[in-house]
Parts: C-alpha cells; structure tokens; sequence
C-alpha cells in the first residue's frame, strides 16, 4: 500500500513538474514584460516627484490636516479610556476620523496598542521609517508628521502624524493613504517619459487613460491620442493584475499584456519572434532536472517537516499550560535550572487575591476567568522582558532577563493593567507579587531567590486583606 502512494506521489509530482515546465517560458517572458511596465510606473513617478512647486503647498496642507486628526484620536481615548486596548473601538474611532490606521506608542516608544495588533512591539528602533519620530521621545510638547513614505512592515506608502497626549502619558500616532496627493502626481505629463524609455527591438510600450483609453505616452510618439481599444485590446481587469493575450498589429503576431494602475493602463507589446530562443534539447534537460529535483525535494521536505512537526507539538504540550497558555512547572523547573546567579535578573512571585472567595461565591468558572485574565496580563507586560509560568492554581512565577533597569515602569504598567480589567463574570482583579534581583546579594543557590520572592508576595498580600478588611478564607 506505502509503495502504491509512493509510486502515486512520484507520477503526481512528474506531472506537476512537466506542467511548470511548459508555463516556464510564459512566466518568464511575463515576468520580463510585468518588469519592464514596472520601470515605466517607476519613471512616470520619478518625473512626477519633480514637480516640487505644485506639490509642496498640497503636503503642508495634508499635514495640518493629519495632525489635527491624531489630536482628535487623542482627546477621544483620553475621554473614553476603556477604548485604549480595545482594538474594535479603536477601528471605530479611525472610521471616525476618517483615518486608516491608530497605533498607541507607550514613554518609551514601543506600540502597545492600535488597530492593527499584527505591528504590537514595533519601535522606533524598528526601522528607518519608524526612526523619524525618535525626537517625539525627548520633547512631549512637539507633534510630527511624516511625508509619504513606505512603512516598516509591509512598505505600505502612507503618511504618519503622530502628537503626545494630555498626560504626556502616551503617543498617539495615525496613517493615512494621502489618495489625493498621489491622484495628483500622477497626473503630470508622461509622454516624454515613455517616448524615452529604452526597449528591445520588437517591444512597445503604451501607457493610457483607464477611463478614456486615450494613449497619453507611448515609445512610438505616432500612436499618443489613440484610443487603446482600436490600438489593442481592452482590459477589464482590476487595479494591479495583469491580462496577456496574443494579438495582430501591423500584420505582425505579437503578445500583449495589460496592467492597471489606478488611472493609467500600461500595455506592453512583444513580437512572438522575440522569444524564439533555445532548443528542444534544452526543454527537455531542465524538464528532466525538474521532475528529479522536485522528486527528491518534495520527498525530504515532507520527512523533514513531519518530524519537525512532532518534536514542536510535543515539546509545547510538555511545557505549556493547558488553562492560561503560559509556560507550566515542568518548564519552570527547566528554565531555574539554567539561570546563572553571576548574570542580573529578576524573579517575580505571584498570586491572585480572593480566587477562593471567588471560586465559591461564583463557581469555579468565574476562577477560571480570573486566573487567565491574570496570565494575560502577565504576558502582556512581561512578555516583551521574560517569561510568564503557571506553577500551581494560582500561583505565577515570572523571569525577567530583559531591560532589568526599566523594571519599575514595567511594574507599574503591569499594575495600571490589572487595575483596569473587567470580565464577564467578575468585576475586578487583584494580584499580589514580590520580587527579588538576583543581583541584591550573594545566594547560595536559586531557590533561596525564589523563597525570599514568595515570602515578600505573602507581606504584599497579607497588607491588601487587611487595607481592605477582607477576612481571608482558607
């Protein structure tokens, strides 16, 4: 039976190899002509960012106007707090403002929140684009707006402004797609661009209206006022994608591909002579190469990839918690182990208030909120500097080997973080903690950092009872 799917594979992924073999030459004289209509798009916006004087007064005015747009954003969170790591409410409110994007810098300049969590952790250190708002760190009084520029993640072209708070307590930046600024520069002249551009005998090149199909530039200037239809063919397709079909011009066989851009359509012209290149012989070697290679490939990487699959699961199950999704004792015992008292780091013991009175009074679901809310919280403010583990009910334990300096405003975030949370099933939460540096003494080993951790969280839970009269249950 194995030798029957093996032989199976083995037919199937022939099969797919000669198919990519016989659409090998047309992805390639494809890929060629998308290249080359993406040289022109790139000429036309290089003469059209020349344009300085049209353009300057256009971005001031959009600058204005953005930054006035993160101010509203601003005031709107500080008004209705509860929307701050809401990332729904968040998209409403750059609906709202008609923005496309809101993202929450913290006092040091990491995004903490927005509507986009996919860029939660980003910086200002995480890359040139993000870098031009470093002077925002030093001046609270001062707001900043970017000119179009691709962003970090995904090169996105859009435009940041970004202002401080009231409370000089965050940065509120947003990003918007300046669709105007850009219809704008497209629209400058780009016939002597395209009449310019150098091209192989057999290829022309035409760029038109997509509205009108009137030919705007073109490498053969006799062909600038005709109408794309009556020159070519028409395309349908959407903004971006490409359309290649075989067409006659001038009695000659040529291949065609369209693209759209937004306002422009580019077509690009191949004489079928032009890629008349190579033999029989050579087909058929890269063919064969093909189908042995995507044999053996397909083979080991369906091998390699199983058992890399297993040993993940397996290890992941084995240290992570079931409930919380934070790491278990199991490897908790592992990382204590490994930790070297010569090095700085801090150890953090901590427990959650009332879990009994709570698992009592609203049953044992409404623990189980709590317990995870706590883990959430944990791994949202430590995440970043160490590791969050479950080792009992409700017993955390956190390792902090990161940014050990800034701790106190890591505490500090952790508590605000707490103190904001509700459930579904109970109102509020608190979590009491101790922790201990490594580096306050010597210790003859780490367990006893870890007793003097626990035995400052007991204190710390023993003042909040007595602050708040509760008679504790046990």
């Amino acid at each position: 039976m194995k030798k029957k799917k093996l032989v199976f594979l083995a037919f199937a992924t022939i099969a797919i190899a000669l198919l990519l073999e016989a659409g090998i030459l047309k992805y390639v004289n494809d890929s060629n002509t998308y290249r080359m209509s993406k040289v022109l798009l790139d000429r036309v916006i290089t003469v059209l960012n020349k344009n300085d004087d049209s353009e300057n007064g256009l971005i001031e005015s959009l600058k204005d106007d953005y930054i006035v747009r993160a101010k509203a954003v601003s005031y709107i969170i500080d008004a209705k707090p509860q929307v701050e790591y809401d990332v729904e409410e968040l998209q409403k409110i750059a609906d709202l403002i008609l923005v496309d994007e809101i993202h929450l810098f913290d006092k040091n300049g990491y995004i903490y929140s927005g509507t986009l969590p996919k860029y939660y952790g980003f910086s200002f250190d995480s890359g040139e684009q993000m870098e031009y708002f470093k002077p925002m760190l030093k001046n609270k009084n001062l707001t900043m707006c970017q000119d179009v520029t691709p962003n970090t993640a995904e090169g996105k072209e859009l435009m940041y402004a970004i202002t401080w708070n009231e409370a000089g307590t965050r940065m509120i930046q947003i990003g918007i797609e300046p669709k105007r600024l850009l219809k704008e520069l497209k629209q400058n002249e780009i016939s002597a661009v395209v009449s310019d551009m150098p091209v192989y005998k057999g290829i022309e090149i035409f760029v038109a209206d997509s509205q009108t199909k009137i030919v705007k530039g073109a490498t053969d200037s006799r062909q600038i006022g005709v109408k794309l239809e009556g020159l070519v063919v028409s395309s349908d397709k959407k903004s971006g994608e490409t359309d290649v079909r075989l067409i006659r011009i001038g009695g000659k066989r040529c291949k065609c591909l369209l693209s759209q851009y937004d306002d422009y359509i580019v077509a690009v012209t191949i004489d079928s002579s032009f890629y008349r290149q190579g033999n029989i012989f050579a087909v058929l070697i890269v063919g064969v190469y093909l189908v042995l290679a995507s044999c053996c490939m397909f083979y080991l990487l369906s091998r390699v990839m199983k058992e890399k699959y297993e040993k993940e699961k397996l290890l992941y199950i084995s240290n992570t918690d079931e409930l919380t999704r934070c790491f278990n004792r199991h490897a908790y015992e592992e990382r204590i182990n490994n930790l070297d008292l010569r090095e700085e780091w801090i150890y953090i013991s901590l427990d959650l208030n009332n879990l009994k009175h709570t698992n009592d009074s609203l049953g044992h679901a409404a623990g189980d909120e709590l317990i995870c809310a706590a883990a959430n919280c944990m791994r949202e403010s430590f995440g970043k500097y160490g590791n969050v583990y479950r080792i009992g009910g409700d017993e955390f334990v956190v390792i902090i080997t990161g940014n050990t300096k800034e701790f106190q405003s890591i505490i500090e975030s952790f508590d605000r973080r707490v103190a904001q949370w509700h459930g579904k099933l109970v109102d509020s939460m608190t979590i009491s903690w101790g922790y201990v540096f490594s580096s306050e003494k010597e210790w003859d080993n780490i367990y006893d950092i870890a007793k003097e951790a626990d035995e400052r969280m007991y204190k710390n839970k023993e003042r909040y009872y007595q602050e708040s009269k509760i008679v504790r249950r046990r």
